[in-house]
């Protein structure tokens, strides 16, 4: 089995269930570093004193919070375990709720929580009263000095553990410029609601690709054997006039129709795989509409 991240309890009500937090992603973007062009030899980086201009060892290094410009109050360990409160080694789920009650923009990373030894009857037994009740456990727990919110459900056989923002962590919308709430066309309306429905489809992650990262790798073989790689020019999106939408509309559906619904030949493909793409055997919808399945 992988190494795991963390260890310590899942925790609720008087129960304590040991557990192990495994990454639950992939990450296959290919790695760079920077290269003196002229020798192409690795480029290091130092720590150098903006005063002095001299590197610095780790052990010259404090934290420093700056609260005015080069103003700063240094922190030390001891003022991070003191903020800490109490550092255990449990995750505290504090309360269970509807997963459509919660906005997507608060879920980051997934995690897998596997049941330690002497914990799997428990395991089991939180899972699947998750799954029937329809809830989510919500829970605090200090990962690399820092406390995260997360949320714990489960996903197949799995209890997933994702980590979530807190609410002072979203930017509001209110400051952007949004459209409100215009009057539309009821023709407009009909044409992109079919157009809405001649594309839609069942969600299969596994179709959706990164083919920027693909097409990056073939470039590195390429040149790893003295070769250079060309690709077909990707055709132009045309510009929507808004004056034309309803043409716009229009050609979308045909040329959806025409694919059989495809929505790849409907426009250029320009899908990255869904970091947090996710199903489940037995999904249970978030927001009502969507599930999530750990990658």
């Amino acid at each position: 089995m992988a190494r795991s991240l963390w260890k310590g309890w899942l925790s609720f009500g008087l129960v304590n269930i040991p557990v192990e937090v495994h990454t639950a992603v992939r990450d296959h973007r290919p790695r760079f570093r920077l290269l003196h062009a002229k020798d192409l030899a690795p480029v290091k980086f130092e720590r150098v004193c903006a005063k002095e201009g001299k590197p610095l060892a780790w052990d010259e290094l404090v934290k420093g919070y700056e609260y005015s410009k080069g103003h700063f109050v240094v922190l030390t360990k001891d003022d991070f375990k003191a903020a800490a409160l109490e550092k255990s080694r449990r995750i505290d789920i504090l309360d269970f709720v509807k997963s459509s009650e919660i906005d997507d923009r608060y879920f980051e990373t997934p995690y897998y929580l596997v049941p330690a030894k002497g914990g799997e009857h428990a395991y089991a037994l939180l899972r699947e009263a998750l799954r029937d009740t329809e809830r989510i456990g919500i829970a605090k727990f200090m990962l690399r000095e820092t406390l995260h919110l997360a949320a714990i459900e489960p996903i197949d056989d799995a209890i997933v553990l994702t980590l979530m923002r807190f609410a002072d962590e979203l930017a509001d919308s209110a400051p952007l410029r949004l459209p409100k709430q215009l009057p539309v066309r009821k023709a407009e309306l009909d044409m992109a609601r079919t157009l809405v429905n001649t594309l839609a489809a069942e969600w299969e992650p596994e179709k959706y690709t990164d083919e920027y990262r693909d097409n990056l790798m073939k470039i590195i073989k390429a040149k790893q054997k003295g070769k250079t790689i060309e690709f077909d020019e990707p055709a132009e999106t045309p510009k929507t006039n808004v004056v034309n939408l309803m043409d716009r509309l229009r050609e979308s559906l045909d040329a959806a129709r025409k694919s059989g619904g495809s929505r790849t030949s409907a426009r250029r493909n320009t899908s990255t795989p869904a970091v947090r793409a996710r199903a489940r055997a037995k999904p249970t919808a978030r927001r009502g509409k969507r599930s999530r399945k750990a990658a």
